[in-house]
């Protein structure tokens, strides 16, 4: 459990939390923003939020982006785009389509986006907004493709716009809900690839009946007439059509059939649009597995699939072909994916392409990639995603990526991270340490951290370092502690700091000393406790005024005895008659209102303050003596935090003040009283809270909050601890 003990009195000087007096906004109001970063490898015990940054600290090499289903991406470098922000979506996109605004239409699994009902089909706004065009779809939406103010989608679905339509449709762009047009021309197996080319809809598939005709797997529609609509035009392919793109009069198909257009045709074909049989074209590039996404510029016909073989040359998974040759029509081009290639896109000279490859173009290169049209060889772009594309939307300025992953951006970030709020982007700062983190504290422009590492930046620096919150530029600052220091806290012009260290800042000190924020020297003050300040996971220290609570698992302290909590003079380091006598080992988490607030480690009631407690208590700051609030929690208390009149709670327990309340609570400060409506409901445990007006950062080691998958780090409103979304 990461120490976090805060002055929670003291006003905000030298960095220390703050006992805020904000108005709390409801949703929907101005937030700073958070784009769901986490650390990948671990969690972060600490976080803190300073001048428009969230700092992450822990014991993580990386840190990405929790973007489920999709993320808009810059088109330079696929990082995420900060006027483009992608909502927080809750199941895959397997396909999507510009919407000829800057935004976006997609397709897919999903059910939810921003905790709004969009049930798998949906219109994404250019800034990344959700629209309110709603044609709820009842199963997979798997193709898209659009004409004017007409959306054609095709999947599994047999209800789409408000209608009952079997597998395909077409929807009123125009019209946000029962917006199925009349035409429908009702497939009898999947839908899995849609073109339009003027007046005319081809569809690919799974199916073997369409349109009122019998068609296998691939069939032309008539846009104009509602229903019989299968046009004379019939490839009959004998396996499943994946992909279809459209060049002049010559429609491209690609998937897993033999024989197409009366002709054998492995895997990949030419159709003749104005011929209807027999009219496969002479092209024939003779893929050995599946081909399962194309893409067409000028002459040039991109294939992506499972192939290893293709156009008369070994190419693994993605070939450029000559639309002009029909036989060995490979071209030079050759990015060799290591996995399957999904999803193509040609914008200007640069091909998108996604799956599930790890390395593309001659590059490392998670599941999606940019390659150069000339040379195959993968550029910059480089979104970095944990698991499989299946679509890539470029133009605008920005790609939409959708698919099955969680996460993208995965960056190095080695123990300390930040997050710009105002754009909600990762910033550059990045350190080379060679061991753990377990606190940060911040004074002016300058952050502390402390751990167990021997190296910060290149820097010797033995688990005490300072570097600045901007640049990371790490200081001269170096008290050299010889053992772990497990928390440091800011106060009057100190750092006072305790782990298993017995030497600091150039002398010989116990556990716990006060430190010298100009020159790192200790200080003459030394309550040279008897036991660690902390042991693993107990302790902390909180000041208000000219006195020090600290709590941990010694039996003297500041010359007198004193078992497990004590009261030390600022200014002497001599043990005040303070002594609530903790019958085992605390942790001294904050002084509010005369009130000292202390978490126990012990599964165990122990004795505190003259009264039996478990997990956590109050104690009166003048007499010692325990306060009437008992809330009693069914497991650990790792974090309190106050702000507006409110005490916030997080921890372990799913039980506290006799209420269902998963890892966070909230109450009353002035009455105890646990808040009735405030529930954000962790499925994981809560090791710190941080504040940024009316936002409350979380983080721990859970996996969803509020219901919305969330991992490790999310943002919920104080006042009501709903999520905050995009």
């Amino acid at each position: 459990m990461a120490s976090c003990s805060r002055s929670l009195e003291d006003g905000g000087k030298d960095g220390v939390l703050t006992l805020l007096a904000l108005a709390t906004p409801s949703p929907g109001a101005s937030q700073t923003y958070w784009y769901r970063w986490f650390p990948v490898d671990n969690t972060a015990d600490k976080i803190m939020v300073h001048e428009n940054r969230l700092y992450m600290a822990g014991n993580f090499n990386q840190v990405a982006a929790n973007t489920p289903g999709g993320a808009i991406v810059n088109l330079t470098d696929g990082t995420l785009s900060a006027k483009k922000r992608m909502p927080l979506i809750n199941g895959l996109i397997a396909a999507s389509a510009p919407d000829g605004q800057g935004g976006w239409y997609i397709g897919g699994t999903f059910t939810k986006i921003n905790g709004a009902t969009r049930n798998r089909i949906a219109r994404i706004n250019g800034d990344g907004s959700l629209h309110d065009w709603n044609p709820d779809a009842n199963d997979e939406v798997s193709a898209l493709a659009v004409s004017g103010t007409t959306v054609y989608a095709g999947g599994s679905f047999t209800a789409i716009g408000g209608q009952s339509r079997n597998r395909i449709a077409a929807l009123d762009a125009t019209v946000n809900t029962n917006n199925a047009t009349e035409w429908d021309p009702t497939a009898n197996d999947a839908v899995r690839a849609l073109a339009v080319s003027g007046t005319t809809v081809y569809a690919g598939g799974s199916f073997t009946a369409i349109g009122g005709q019998s068609r296998n797997r691939i069939a032309a529609l008539d846009a104009t007439v509602n229903t019989n609509n299968a046009t004379e035009w019939d490839p009959n392919a004998n396996n499943a059509v994946n992909a279809l793109a459209i060049s002049g009069s010559t429609v491209y198909a690609g998937g897993l059939f033999t024989s197409i257009g009366g002709q054998s045709r492995n895997r990949i074909a030419a159709l003749d649009a104005t011929v209807n049989t027999n009219n496969a074209t002479e092209w024939d590039p003779n893929a050995n597995n599946a081909v399962n996404a194309l893409a067409i510029s000028g002459s040039t016909v991109y294939a992506g699939g499972l192939f290893t073989s293709i156009g008369g040359q070994s190419r693994n998974r993605i070939a450029a072909l000559d639309a002009t040759v029909n036989t060995n029509n490979a071209t030079d081009w050759d990015p060799d994916s290591n996995a399957y290639v999904r999803a193509l896109a040609v914008s200007g000279t640069t091909v998108y392409a996604g799956g599930n490859f790890t390395s593309i173009g001659g590059e490392a290169r998670n599941r999606a990639a940019a390659l150069d049209a000339s040379t195959g060889n993968a550029l910059d772009w480089n979104p970095n995603l944990d698991n499989i594309v299946y679509t890539i939307t470029a133009g605008n300025g920005a790609a939409l990526v959708g698919g099955s992953f969680t996460n993208s951006n995965t960056q190095t970030r080695t123990k300390i991270a930040s997050v710009d709020l105002s754009t909600g982007l990762l910033t550059d700062l990045n350190f080379s340490i060679n061991g753990s983190i377990r606190d940060i504290a911040v004074s002016g422009g300058t952050m502390y951290a402390c751990g167990s590492f021997t190296s910060f930046g290149g820097l010797t620096r033995n688990r005490l370092a300072a570097f600045n919150a901007s640049s990371g530029a790490v200081a001269d600052w170096d008290p050299n502690a010889n053992s772990t220091v497990y928390g440091i806290l800011l106060s009057g012009g100190r750092i006072y700091a305790w782990g298993n260290f017995t030497s600091i800042g150039g002398q010989s000190r116990n556990y716990l000393a006060a430190l010298n924020l100009g020159t790192g020297l200790a200080t003459d003050w030394d309550p040279n406790p008897s036991g660690g300040v902390p042991v693993t996971g107990v302790g902390g220290i909180a000041v208000s005024g000219n006195t020090v609570y600290v709590g941990g698992s010694f039996t003297a302290i500041g010359g007198q005895a004193r078992n497990n909590i004590a009261a030390l003079d600022a200014a002497t380091g001599l043990a005040t008659d303070w002594d609530p006598n903790a019958s085992s080992s605390v942790r001294v988490m904050g002084v509010n209102n005369g009130t000292v607030y202390v978490t126990i480690f012990s599964s165990m009631s122990i004795t505190i303050g003259g009264a039996s407690r478990r997990y956590v208590a109050a104690l009166d700051a003048a007499t010692g003596l325990a306060t009437g609030w008992n809330p009693s929690p069914d497991d650990y208390v790792n974090t309190l935090l106050f702000a507006d009149g409110m005490l916030y709670a997080g921890g372990n327990f799913m039980n506290i003040a006799g209420q269902a309340r998963n890892r966070l609570a909230a109450f009353d400060a002035a009455t105890g009283d646990l808040a009735a409506g405030w529930d954000p409901n962790a499925s994981g445990s809560i090791t710190s809270l941080a504040l940024s007006g009316g936002t409350m950062y979380v983080s721990g080691s859970f996996s969803a909050i509020g219901g919305v998958s969330m991992k490790n780090i999310a943002a919920i409103y104080r006042g009501s601890g709903l999520v905050v979304y995009p």
